[in-house]
């Protein structure tokens, strides 16, 4: 994958709260939190650079690009932190302004036939088939009424920290998928499995409120 382009973007937007964290969340003093950033926009680089292009309809670059990030900050802390504090310091260094923004535009999109339409797509798609980082959905509408729910078996976080050597801090990312839901405003996300904890698949459940 080109570092040029959203790798180089994601960075530019997101270094100054995973660097500002290290210190607020994470309690590195000023010059390790210096050292900490540089070293891992190195090893940022590094990751981003041995993975394989994402397909132009593959909606879950984004996502393999915050595990980089994460991912590059972890292996360049000086003393590691518990996974409930790196749970923190991945949502507090995540959910900056234009985050919380992206979330509420996406919220108001949520459960319309657009949005159902792009997860049926992105189901049939199937892009963890061809390029291991990525990840494979299948997608259940609530008889009810009441939502859906995006179910995933294959998972390239999952993939990326296993070969990393950190598959211990994925749940630190599972967890935002709480906040980025009540961030949206409109649904409530439920779960019961995911892969990091041993389970065969991940279930992604979005029920609208009420």
């Amino acid at each position: 994958m080109k570092y040029i382009g959203m790798p180089q973007g994601m960075w530019v937007l997101f270094k100054t709260s995973f660097r500002k964290n290290l210190q607020t969340t994470l309690d590195f003093s000023a010059e390790e939190m210096k050292n900490i950033t540089a070293a891992a926009h190195k090893k940022y680089k590094e990751i981003i650079r041995s993975l394989p292009e994402f397909e132009k309809e593959d909606r879950f670059k984004m996502n393999i690009i915050s595990c980089a990030m994460l991912s590059a900050f972890y292996l360049n802390m000086f003393e590691e932190p518990s996974l409930e504090k790196m749970t923190e310091y991945y949502k507090n260094s995540m959910m900056i302004p234009v985050m919380k923004w992206f979330c509420r535009q996406s919220g108001k999109k949520k459960f319309t036939s657009k949005d159902i339409d792009g997860m049926k797509q992105t189901a049939k798609l199937k892009a963890a088939d061809r390029n291991p980082y990525s990840w494979n959905m299948d997608f259940y509408e609530y008889s009810d009424g009441s939502g859906y729910e995006a179910r995933f078996t294959k998972c390239g976080i999952c993939i990326l920290m296993k070969e990393l050597g950190i598959y211990e801090i994925v749940p630190a990312m599972c967890r935002l998928d709480y906040t980025m839901s009540e961030a949206g405003g409109v649904s409530e996300f439920v779960r019961k499995y995911t892969i990091a904890s041993g389970g065969d698949y991940c279930d992604c459940g979005y029920k609208k409120k009420e």
